[in-house]
């Protein structure tokens, strides 16, 4: 415990100046090939690169470092879980470091805590990079682009806990990590390929006809599901959290809810009006098995309508 509060104090005195360790020309580089090769070489920068922190997550931490007798793994872990960037990173330190004759996978992010140790943890949260330091002041869209991205996921997050709760899942930590991590290959390539996601960003606003996996074909030379695929698999991600996050096993209840989740964050960010969102009540009603009006009344369409409008 003394090493932690050494490394709060460091933090604290160093007023959040995190050093920036990134070069955003590495990966400009790699977006002017296409193909499997970038895809490889795209998975080699960003698993060597140093995956940075939310600023609310620096500052949240701070705070925690003021109230020593505060610190916990599970005061730690409310931090981190709202941070997918961090929720991956010591997921992956973890994985690297992980002893081979551990077999029991880790995905819960307190077990993450306790398997690294609370310093260790802390130090490594600690010493990440800001988001805003990685991507300069020079890339706002991107920034505010990447923010919605993680608003997003922590949304999911939250539906997919609540929604394993009702289903009576032990195991809903497990589903809320999946919901928090399912696009973090987007969030990635918004800090580290800003340019790059811009141009996508642009073409599907021009032509919303187009499906997105083709416009990142085109523009990346891969799609962002096939990089977060081989990244979790690079990463050595548990197993079972793989499956959680990928689509392609829709036909299991968990990952179903996950899917439906991250859709119901992803369209209700357009505006609850959305036009996917009927479809979207639709399912979450077959999955809970509840009336599709109990799913609006659950997720408080309603209320949310109500106070868009009061904004207008």
């Amino acid at each position: 415990m003394e090493g932690v509060l050494a490394y709060c104090f460091l933090i604290i005195s160093s007023g959040l100046s995190w050093y920036n360790l990134f070069d955003q020309k590495d990966l400009g580089f790699i977006m002017s090939e296409k193909g499997n090769k970038n895809l490889i070489k795209c998975i080699n920068f960003l698993s060597k690169v140093d995956i940075p922190m939310l600023k609310h997550t620096a500052r949240n931490i701070t705070k925690l470092c003021k109230h020593e007798d505060d610190i916990s793994p599970r005061s730690v872990a409310d931090i981190v879980k709202q941070d997918p960037l961090m929720a991956v990173k010591l997921m992956r330190y973890l994985q690297q470091k992980k002893k081979r004759v551990q077999e029991h996978e880790v995905m819960e992010v307190q077990q993450v805590l306790l398997m690294l140790g609370l310093e260790t943890s802390t130090q490594i949260v600690s010493k990440s990079p800001l988001v805003e330091e990685v991507l300069g002041g020079k890339n706002i869209g991107a920034l505010a682009n990447m923010l919605r991205v993680t608003h997003r996921a922590n949304l999911a997050s939250v539906y997919a806990f609540e929604w394993a709760v009702r289903l009576n899942d032990l195991h809903f930590e497990e589903v809320r990590i999946a919901a928090l991590l399912h696009d973090i290959a987007e969030i990635l390539m918004w800090c580290f390929a800003p340019t790059a996601m811009l141009k996508i960003k642009t073409v599907q606003q021009q032509n919303k006809t187009l499906r997105s996996s083709t416009v990142q074909e085109k523009v990346l030379g891969f799609t962002l599901h096939q990089l977060q695929l081989e990244l979790a698999l690079k990463w050595k991600l548990p197993k079972l959290l793989i499956t959680l996050m990928d689509d392609d096993h829709a036909e299991q209840q968990r990952v179903r809810n996950v899917i439906l989740a991250v859709n119901l964050a992803r369209h209700s960010a357009n505006g609850w009006d959305d036009a996917a969102l009927p479809d979207d009540y639709i399912e979450i009603s077959k999955l809970l098995s509840i009336k599709e009006e109990d799913v609006r009344v659950i997720v408080g369409a309603e209320k949310q309508k109500d106070s868009q409008k009061e904004e207008c």
